[in-house]
């Protein structure tokens, strides 16, 4: 039996910022803040920055953990490695089931913008789209996020200028509908648009240099975004107001389409704006089935998930059956599901998978700088303070999901122990 072929690193730093950059402003930009804003109201900016912070703890975790294990898998591999089979199968399965459905919400994000009432085969076509992008390798996933990425920020960039000088929204004196629990559960959802550097990491076999440019990729990644969300987090407030906010479908739209009123340039800036949401979403999903599909590879290599899974392109040097495979489940669940309802069951995933990658990185006895024993503690401690503020559907769905994961992996683990 021959053995697959590895992964080739030929990402560079820049190329691996630009991946992270790309996953989590599509997320955030156009999905996020309008259900955040419900949660917090005025106090939206507090929840971006604790989101913020949970995100660099969980970097932090991350970076330091990829300088050890610098292949595909990310915290999956990471929690095996440090915590034993059982923690990273939890990671990964809570990874990939989470993330595939952001990649069905992503798909349906970009429909609704590029082709309103034909949304859903919109979003197949940009499934079936990206994944050929993927198939044809790493450095055809770099370049196009590239291209995206250069084409969005502009975008926004214009949108917080734009709604910075606009009139002041009234005053309603509004704080935080939920208190406390408001705003941790706005950072808890706010934590679904940062978490595209998770991608830097899943893809580390593919990135070159490792030790030095995945930690400078990760930091590189968030810190822009953060700053990027916390501005627009900001100018939207400060245009809509915290209930226009809470209640808008596409708030950037609303504060253009306000803006332009007096020349009558709305319907040219709509579609610029149209355009940046539909190509920022696909940055996103792009990122997404790669980061799945390695994620999908690495479980497969330790037989987690069939071991078919593990294929890698000779050719192209990628594992194309796992991003085939993530590509038919996205198209299934579009087809067969409200997939929008799908942001708070993500995030608990994600939390989870970012509280193993905490603990994870506590065991490390060879320290980085930037990740201090403490800073993990508080991070695992965070992760799950925010994932259990959700909405109780999200949580309670999610953990359905995790225990039937779960039980299947014991059962089939008993089969192999009854066959030995």
């Amino acid at each position: 039996m021959t053995q697959s072929p590895g992964l080739r690193r030929v990402m560079g730093g820049f190329d691996a910022t630009t991946v992270g950059v790309g996953a989590m402003i599509g997320a955030g930009a156009f999905v996020v803040f309008s259900p955040a804003s419900a949660s917090a109201g005025a106090l939206l900016p507090l929840a971006v920055v604790i989101a913020g912070f949970v995100a660099y703890c969980n970097a932090a975790a991350t970076a330091s953990l990829a300088v050890h294990y610098p292949s595909s898998g990310g915290t999956y591999l990471y929690g095996r490695e440090r915590l034993g089979p059982w923690p990273g199968f939890l990671a990964g399965w809570g990874f990939v089931t989470g993330k595939l459905a952001s990649c069905a919400a992503m798909a349906l994000t970009f429909g609704l913008y590029a082709a309103p009432g034909a949304e859903k085969a919109a979003a197949v076509a940009a499934v079936v789209g990206l994944t050929v992008v993927n198939l044809l390798g790493v450095t055809r996933t770099a370049l196009a996020t590239r291209v995206i990425v250069a084409l969005v920020v502009p975008v926004l960039a214009f949108v917080v200028v734009v709604a910075f000088t606009a009139p002041a929204a009234p005053a309603t004196g509004s704080a935080a509908p939920g208190g406390v629990d408001g705003v941790l559960q706005a950072a808890a959802l706010l934590f679904f648009a940062f978490a595209g550097y998770a991608r830097i990491a899943t893809m580390g076999e593919e990135v070159r240099d490792p030790r030095r440019n995945i930690p400078r990729a990760i930091f590189g990644a968030l810190g822009f975004t953060l700053a990027l969300y916390l501005l627009l987090a900001l100018s939207l407030l400060h245009a809509l107001g915290p209930e226009a906010l809470a209640a808008s479908t596409a708030p950037l739209l609303d504060v253009v389409d306000a803006a332009a009123q007096p020349d009558g340039a709305a319907g040219v800036l709509d579609t610029v704006v149209v355009a940046a949401a539909a190509l920022a979403s696909l940055g996103a999903l792009l990122a997404l089935i790669a980061g799945v599909g390695r994620t999908s590879l690495a479980m497969a290599r330790n037989r987690d998930l069939p071991p078919v899974l593990s294929r890698i392109s000779t050719r192209f040097g990628v594992p194309w059956v796992a991003d085939v495979t993530t590509a038919v489940v996205v198209v299934v669940l579009l087809l067969a599901t409200d997939v929008l309802t799908v942001v708070g069951f993500s995030s608990f995933g994600v939390l989870v998978y970012y509280a193993i990658a905490n603990v994870s990185a506590f065991t490390l006895s060879d320290r980085q700088w930037y990740a201090p024993r403490w800073l993990n503690a508080v991070g695992a401690a965070a992760c799950l303070v925010l994932a259990f503020t959700l909405p109780a559907t999200s949580v309670l769905t999610m953990l359905g999901v995790l225990a039937a994961g779960v039980a299947v992996r014991f059962a089939v683990l008993a089969r192999r122990r009854r066959r030995a």
